[in-house]
């Protein structure tokens, strides 16, 4: 009997030695893909997208109308500062506005960032010098465009689910927008109106303030990250694929930066087109830019990001070498839609490749912000090293110009191909994406946290072009204009699927 009860009290005190069990981790709520207040979230990142992106994409005006030399004297290089600092900074404030949105901070960002880029403009318009215009328009709008951007890609994902690629792409589509607006605006104001280029920027930094109103008061945190992301992965720099891609990044941006830079002032140069066309060719690169954010993403879903990245990387480059052969306004103008397709392309693909190199989940936000970072680096030498390369006075060297743009596309697509081999091998059949989901899927017990959540359940719902836009742009339910969208969606996909299998085969 004693030893009974010896062995009572033994199993007694064990239990209670014992700690309990760790609770398991709570799934992160789904996203509820749609409604009022998720689409209004969407309508404010496009907002936050035309003053940001847009501004980026309006700089060819202005390095127009700075190399005129009615503001200030200055070479090409050193104008080409002033846009190559704020793309660089755009990008790498990113790495400090992630991890504050993480903290939930997102009120503080979209309002800093809205005064910083509103009082930029507005310095802007009271510079006289060179180094006036660097400090406003690429430090101060710079910076401020940086804090802005970040909460955009980090918020969306949090609404949306299967809807977020439509999402994001309704969202980005405000830079396009933007790079059409803006120049329509300053070119009207500085020669239509002659009202002076101080108040021409004043009145763009007041429809800038006007319209920031919006995802100030919109933008809403749906969920809070239960912790904040690493600001920098150290592994990333010994990951040879992504780090071979970045470096491919960084070099095609050197040439994407010498076509929004420089695609207005070629052709007044040259003498190609009249002051109000040269102005207006910004607008046509960015409205064709449009397309290219769109169809290829959609082709992507069904034949691989890879497997459309590289070749359309290449034609970038050979389009960018036909700016070589362009005597006219009509050459002028489809250079300005093809290379602008193009570019749009290779813009918006970037983020998905490195989602796709990332083995990781929890650090996808992390790699993607050193990716743009490292490629960031692309803008920043593009234009001050084509402006070295153009030179100063009555002769410029636009042939040695486009060449090495058009060289630095045909580079880095050949980098992307090797990266595409050492992930994929050389079978076209295979795409990476599926590759890289095999591996993630593989991870046990695991659970993704802020950011990566939204963008990893969205990219492992895969479905074809067809099904994603059903899903888009079609209401619930039978009807005939689905069904006849429906089938013309698949009946497309289908077939350039087959043409891509018997050309591999």
């Amino acid at each position: 009997m004693a030893n009974t009860n010896d062995a009572l009290r033994a199993s007694e005190i064990d239990e209670k030695s014992t700690p309990p069990a760790p609770a398991p981790p709570i799934a992160a709520p789904q996203p509820p893909d749609g409604g009022p207040m998720a689409w209004l979230q969407v309508a404010a990142g496009f907002v936050l997208f035309f003053n940001t992106w847009g501004m980026i994409n309006t700089f060819a005006v202005f390095q127009t109308y700075y190399e005129s030399g009615a503001l200030f004297e200055a070479s090409s290089s050193d104008i080409s500062w002033i846009g190559s600092i704020q793309c660089f900074l755009l990008q790498l404030t990113g790495l400090v506005a992630g991890p504050i949105y993480d903290r939930g901070y997102l009120r503080l960002l979209l309002v800093s960032g809205s005064f910083l880029v509103v009082f930029g403009l507005m310095m802007l318009s009271l510079c006289k010098e060179f180094w006036q215009a660097l400090l406003a328009q690429a430090f101060c709008i710079g910076i401020g465009g940086g804090l802005l951007f970040t909460p955009t890609v980090s918020l969306l994902p949090t609404w949306f689910r299967s809807r977020l690629g439509l999402a994001v792409g309704v969202a980005s589509s405000g830079s396009s927008l933007g790079g059409i607006i803006y120049p329509i605006v300053l070119y009207r104001l500085l020669y239509s109106h002659n009202i002076g280029f101080p108040w021409a920027v004043r009145t763009i930094g007041f429809l800038a303030l006007a319209t920031f109103t919006l995802p100030v008061a919109l933008m809403r945190t749906r969920v809070q990250p239960p912790k904040p992301r690493a600001i920098i992965d150290w592994s990333a720099f010994t990951d040879a694929p992504f780090i071979t891609f970045a470096l491919s990044v960084l070099i095609l941006f050197i040439g994407n930066a010498v076509l929004i830079f420089y695609i207005s002032f070629f052709p007044e140069n040259k003498g190609f087109t009249n002051t109000s066309l040269s102005f207006y060719m910004a607008a046509i690169f960015n409205a064709s830019s449009v397309f290219g954010r769109i169809a290829p993403n959609a082709l992507s879903d069904r034949i691989g990001v890879f497997n459309t990245i590289v070749p359309t990387t290449l034609l970038l480059g050979v389009t960018t070498l036909c700016m070589l052969s362009v005597v006219n306004k009509a050459g002028m103008i489809v250079e300005g839609i093809t290379t602008g397709f193009f570019s749009g392309v290779v813009v918006a693909m970037p983020p998905v490749c490195f989602r796709m190199l990332t083995q990781n989940p929890s650090m996808i936000g992390t790699r993607i912000g050193q990716g743009f970072a490292i490629g960031g680096l692309g803008l920043l030498i593009g234009g001050p090293s084509a402006g070295a390369i153009l030179g100063s006075g009555e002769a410029l060297e636009w042939t040695g110009l486009w060449v090495y743009a058009g060289v630095a596309g045909i580079v880095a697509a050949g980098i992307m191909v090797g990266v595409r081999v050492m992930k994929g091998g050389l079978s076209l059949k295979v795409k990476v994406d599926e590759l890289t989901n095999t591996l993630i899927d593989a991870e046990p017990n695991f659970t993704v946290d802020g950011l990566a959540d939204g963008v990893l359940n969205t990219l492992y719902d895969f479905k074809s072009p067809g099904e994603n836009l059903r899903d888009a742009i079609t209401p619930k339910g039978p009807s005939a204009l689905q069904g006849i969208i429906n089938y013309l969606a698949d009946q497309v996909v289908s077939g350039v699927q087959r043409a891509i299998d018997a050309y591999s085969e």
